[in-house]
């Protein structure tokens, strides 16, 4: 029995005493239920009747014993306990337990994957560096965090769209220009530029491309150093971001905006709807009667769009694209983002806490390094995907909220020692690979036996609570935009399988015959190993065989 099963069958007992007269009360579509944290208070508990005890009329405990007669009666219901002011403990006889296993490997990489967020639609922007530069240790974080939560979302029925905002217009652009053109010239780069050497590199795929670039005015010979200085980089972007298994649906170019006119449209229809105002020679967006800190500047007295301005007209293309739900994924130095942003979606006639989320990420270090992309000290993205490998990278970066900060050790996830989280939940993966390909040798085969009701010993109950937990940790980590979750959770089931390994024998002892209860521990052994690797899979890491 599943907890979704488990829940339906609560649902089903409140309906029955509501038809029958005994109770009055509304009865909710779905029933939680959650696993206790002290098992001797059962496999399963749900507060329903504290929920319901006042719209009933009646005494929570009077109501949950009223439920727990009836609730009995489950077939897969073993005993029921009523506890507290009106909790109910449920336990599971071992075959309803046990059926689980069978469940999950039937269903295989789908067993997880639920209905929480059907029929919401959402654009979810990460990263989105500026293209003036390679991707640094901070754009790590928010790549696998973002990839992640697409991962979740997508896993929880969401309609997502992925998208990299590519910052390709304004002055930096120009700065990056200046810095590239210098760089190919033999010159330094000038106050203000790109002192990095990524310029210098840029530089000459720039001249290898164009060998008269020196040759050209000025003014072209800036443009010329600005395109293909983009293209290049950008392409190194796309290139590091495949490296580490993050694909983008939509790649939204600024400039595009700006020259298909879609700012000064913005600017329009803002207006239209009535908070743009003049003044001092420039147009302003009202954004203070939505809780902004201060009115905002779209247009300068020199009539150039600034980049609130271009921010606007990108979320109303996102809306016109038809994303109800907008989810910006935005680093630690944007918090002044949050309520601009917001400003802009009710300025746009949206629902600024319902039609857009601002996430932002937190500082992150590693063994004390600064970044800084003009000082041209940063460590890349490349070089750490280099040193300490993606699934470490990407597995410790998802193992903590976004929005706390972080220090990381290095050489630490680069040891293959329990103390490495990562390695501690790819061993168990491989741990378990290893078992069903020994005990296939040994003749234990699934397809021959599966008796649930043999699997009643104490490490195996943990096992299967543990595992019958996991499509409800995806739909919270969708939910809540919280990726550590899944990964603290296979730290659980890691810790459990290694648990019920010790104590529990998937394979004959020398002469012993094989049994139904090698057979069935065999379906228990593949199932944890299924719910591994899914959830592996959600972090976007590997699920390795052997190691």
């Amino acid at each position: 029995m599943t907890p979704e099963q488990l829940s339906q069958a609560i649902h089903d007992v409140l309906v029955e005493v509501v038809r029958s007269g005994e109770l009055s009360v509304a009865v909710p579509e779905t029933v939680r239920v959650e696993r206790p944290r002290n098992r001797d208070h059962g496999d399963w508990a749900t507060n329903i009747a504290l929920q319901l005890a006042k719209g009933a009329g009646v005494p929570p405990r009077q109501l949950a014993e009223a439920l727990a007669g009836r609730l009995a009666d489950v077939p897969g219901v073993a005993k029921v306990e009523v506890a507290g002011p009106g909790f109910l403990n449920v336990v599971l006889d071992a075959a309803a337990a046990g059926e689980l296993a069978r469940t999950v490997v039937e269903q295989g990489a789908a067993y997880g994957d639920n209905t929480a967020l059907t029929g919401h639609v959402v654009n979810l922007e990460f990263v989105s560096a500026n293209p003036t530069g390679p991707l640094h240790i901070g754009h790590t974080r928010w790549a696998a965090l973002g990839d992640s939560l697409r991962r979740l979302l997508t896993a929880s029925g969401a309609d997502v769209t992925s998208e990299y905002y590519v910052n390709d217009a304004g002055a930096q652009m120009d700065r990056f220009a200046i810095s590239v053109l210098a760089r190919a010239k033999g010159e330094p780069v000038p106050d203000g530029g790109y002192p990095g050497e990524y310029v210098a590199d840029l530089a000459q795929t720039v001249l290898a491309q164009r060998p008269d670039l020196l040759d050209l005015p000025e003014a072209e010979a800036l443009t010329v150093a600005r395109d293909l200085g983009y293209q290049a980089q950008l392409a190194e972007i796309r290139e590091v971001l495949a490296d580490f298994d993050v694909h983008f649906d939509v790649w939204f170019s600024e400039r595009a905006l700006h020259d298909g006119g879609a700012v000064e449209q913005a600017v329009n229809r803002l207006r239209e709807q009535g908070h743009v105002f003049d003044a001092d020679g420039a147009v302003w967006l009202r954004t203070t009667d939505f809780g902004d800190d201060k009115d905002r500047v779209l247009i300068r007295q020199d009539g150039v769009a600034t980049y609130f301005a271009a921010d606007a007209a990108y979320y109303l293309s996102k809306k016109d694209r038809g994303f109800p739900e907008k989810v910006y994924m935005l680093g630690a130095d944007h918090h002044g983002y949050v309520g601009r942003l917001k400003a802009i979606a009710a300025c746009a006639g949206d629902d600024p806490e319902h039609n857009i989320e601002v996430l932002i990420g937190q500082l992150i270090s590693i063994q004390g390094a600064r970044m800084a992309k003009r000082a041209g000290n940063m460590i890349e993205m490349r070089d750490l995907i280099k040193w300490i490998g993606t699934d470490a990278v990407r597995y410790s970066l998802s193992r903590y909220p976004s929005d706390s900060p972080l220090n990381l050790d290095g050489e630490q996830l680069r040891k293959r020692t329990n103390d490495n989280p990562v390695f501690y939940v790819q061993y168990a993966h491989a741990r378990i690979s290893r078992m069903s390909r020994l005990a296939a040798e040994d003749g234990v085969r699934r397809e021959d036996g599966f008796d649930p009701a043999l699997l009643d010993h104490e490490t195996e109950s943990v096992l299967l609570g543990t595992l019958g937990e996991f499509p409800r940790v995806v739909a919270q980590a969708a939910e809540l935009r919280e990726p550590h979750r899944v990964a603290r959770y296979l730290e659980d089931l890691a810790g459990a399988y290694h648990k019920w390994y010790d104590e529990c024998r998937v394979r004959p002892v020398g002469d012993e015959e094989v049994t139904d209860l090698h057979r069935t521990r065999l379906w228990l052994n593949e199932a944890t190993r299924t719910v591994l690797a899914r959830g592996l899979d959600l972090l976007g890491v590997s699920a390795p065989e052997q190691m």
